[in-house]
């Protein structure tokens, strides 16, 4: 793997060419080229794209540019192509990339696997796993109710219905990017949600969390134009 690369698991599973497969999407949006057609498997996974745009200074790290993903299981030629223009084009948190921006950006592909029900909103590993949470809107309840304890079972918890719910998710490595505990990143994720009153033990005990892995992989901008080349582009 190139120096820009990262594999979380030391496996084949997420893969230099889903990057670049990635930047091939955004370059062609934003130019004249030609796409190249990817040779990867095309395997299905839940799966997020990342943009991030480095840091001139040394020792800064990479900041947001963008990141939207599906936590249904989509072939990987699409679905990478798809949620690298979507990242790039709809996060409401940011202005649409641009063209003159491409020479700064790393593309992270995360390829989600391993989904589990957690026991709690407690049940689950800083640094091994991501974390989606779902949570009946607390303005809702009613005056008053039966907390159980922060640590019951999934299934002792309220119903929840779709259209009264809030949800919000964090990927693996965004709590030891933070330096988040488990309450840091619970009470971040339930802000992240939507909700922005005062979070009590009976909103924290009401979430349904399920945990989840990834596999990822990072390129930079000076790897997809290496990689182009390589495949017979010499206008980049």
């Amino acid at each position: 793997m190139s120096k820009g690369a990262i594999n979380d698991s030391g496996d084949q599973v997420c893969r230099e060419e889903h990057c670049f497969h990635a930047f091939d999407a955004l370059y062609c949006s934003l130019t004249s080229a030609r796409p190249i057609s990817p040779v990867f498997p095309d395997d299905k996974y839940p799966l997020f794209v990342t943009w991030n745009t480095r840091s001139n200074r040394p020792g800064r790290a990479p900041r947001l540019r963008g990141c939207i993903g599906n936590f249904e299981a989509m072939p990987l030629r699409e679905g990478i192509a798809e949620y690298a223009l979507i990242s790039a084009f709809r996060d409401t948190r940011f202005n649409k990339i641009e063209e003159d921006e491409l020479v700064n950006l790393e593309c992270c592909i995360s390829l989600l696997t391993d989904f589990e029900d957690a026991a709690s909103y407690m049940d689950w590993t800083v640094g091994i796993h991501g974390i989606y949470i779902t949570f009946p809107n607390p303005s809702l309840y009613p005056a008053s109710s039966n907390t159980p304890s922060p640590l019951s079972s999934t299934p002792y918890l309220p119903r929840i219905t779709s259209r009264r719910t809030l949800t919000a998710t964090y990927l693996p490595d965004v709590m030891p990017e933070q330096g988040w505990d488990k309450i840091e990143a619970i009470e971040s994720a339930v802000r992240k949600a939507g909700w922005n009153g005062l979070i009590t033990e009976e909103v924290r005990a009401s979430i349904r969390l399920r945990r989840y892995q990834s596999r990822r992989c990072v390129v930079g901008w000076s790897e997809f134009v290496q990689w182009r080349r390589m495949k017979g582009d010499g206008q980049i």
